[in-house]
């Protein structure tokens, strides 16, 4: 099932893209979907959504984790515009439906978080400035918290505030220091191994059983996204390469540099999960307490992917949520 795209502007090659259901995680109604091609030749499948609330209350730009893609965020886009906000999202180039980086497309790569830069100012200049209404807020998960980070300085006169949920600002449970395994993989990437999988497990986080995810706890969801995977696969990824991995280590080294959260001047709130195995909780209090314009939630029991976690969860991000956009200052 899908929905044709919708003309998002004059440019000739902007051409049509879908979106996919299934039973329990149908397509919100008056999606309009393309896709979008960067200066780098990167074909990004983006969506956009009116608030169905009145009167607006301006537009979020949704980022995604590794990995993920559009249809896994249907419930959080209409969360959302009940809210009274629109929603932008696209796919990362390298996932979802935007196009890929290698031959193998299952594999998760880029050279550089440089190319996920240029994905959100593409989407940025062509579709969110031009056509959504402002202000704009992004809320961002893991990697996409990330490239949330390194564009902040930059984003200052066009980002009104910040949600950043489980940011991938230091790796948590990995056996030996973070500064070791980034030269490790760097002298792997040189010596030309760089689109290798970094381990020989090459199935995606949704391949997995349920027992032992490290992603959510609530079993309804962890199916529902299993299940949009296995009647279209080709949205799906598998783990990273070393490439991938040694360019995300290298992100975070810049977004954790002395001085570098005091050129962000966007109002942020930071979450973490409080059970998070994938990200370090204790990296992201650590950033919080450190921004000027900051502000720290954890979300205590919670895995990784918390948007996609129960609702005890849930409810205290969305009310996190709830008084920081569009709040007040902080």
């Amino acid at each position: 099932m899908g929905a044709e795209a919708k003309d998002q502007s004059s440019k000739p090659e902007q051409a049509k893209a879908q979106l996919y259901a299934i039973e329990g995680n149908q397509i919100p109604e008056g999606a309009s979907v393309g896709l979008l091609h960067t200066s780098d030749g990167a074909s990004l499948r983006f969506a956009r959504w009116d608030a169905t609330l009145r009167p607006s209350k301006g537009t979020v730009l949704l980022l995604h984790g590794r990995t993920e893609y559009i249809e896994k965020y249907f419930e959080t886009i209409s969360e959302l515009r009940d809210r009274g906000f629109g929603v932008l999202t696209f796919d990362w180039r390298g996932q979802g439906g935007s196009s890929r980086q290698l031959r193998d497309v299952r594999k998760g790569h880029v050279d550089n978080f440089s190319q996920y830069l240029t994905d959100l100012e593409a989407i940025l200049t062509e579709i969110v400035l031009p056509d959504c209404k402002s202000p704009i807020y992004i809320v961002a998960h893991s990697t996409g918290s990330l490239v949330a980070l390194l564009a902040a300085p930059a984003l200052t006169n066009r980002i009104r505030r910040m949600v950043l949920l489980s940011p991938l600002l230091a790796l948590n449970k990995i056996p030996m220091k973070q500064s070791f395994l980034q030269r490790i993989l760097g002298v792997l990437t040189f010596i030309g191994f760089g689109r290798s999988y970094v381990t020989k497990n090459r199935t995606s986080h949704d391949d997995k059983p349920f027992i032992g995810n490290k992603l959510t706890s609530d079993i309804a969801r962890f199916q529902r996204n299993k299940d949009i995977q296995t009647k279209f696969p080709q949205l799906a990824i598998a783990g990273p390469t070393i490439a991938w991995l040694f360019a995300a280590c290298r992100a975070m080294v810049q977004v954790n540099a002395p001085g570098y959260c005091n050129a962000i001047s966007i109002p942020t709130l930071l979450v973490a999960a409080g059970n998070d195995a994938v990200v370090s909780p204790s990296a992201i209090e650590a950033y919080g307490n450190k921004m000027r314009c900051g502000a720290f939630l954890t979300i205590t029991g919670a895995k990784h992917e918390i948007l996609q976690e129960q609702e005890i969860f849930r409810e205290q991000l969305l009310a996190g949520f709830d008084a920081f956009i569009p709040g007040t200052e902080i």
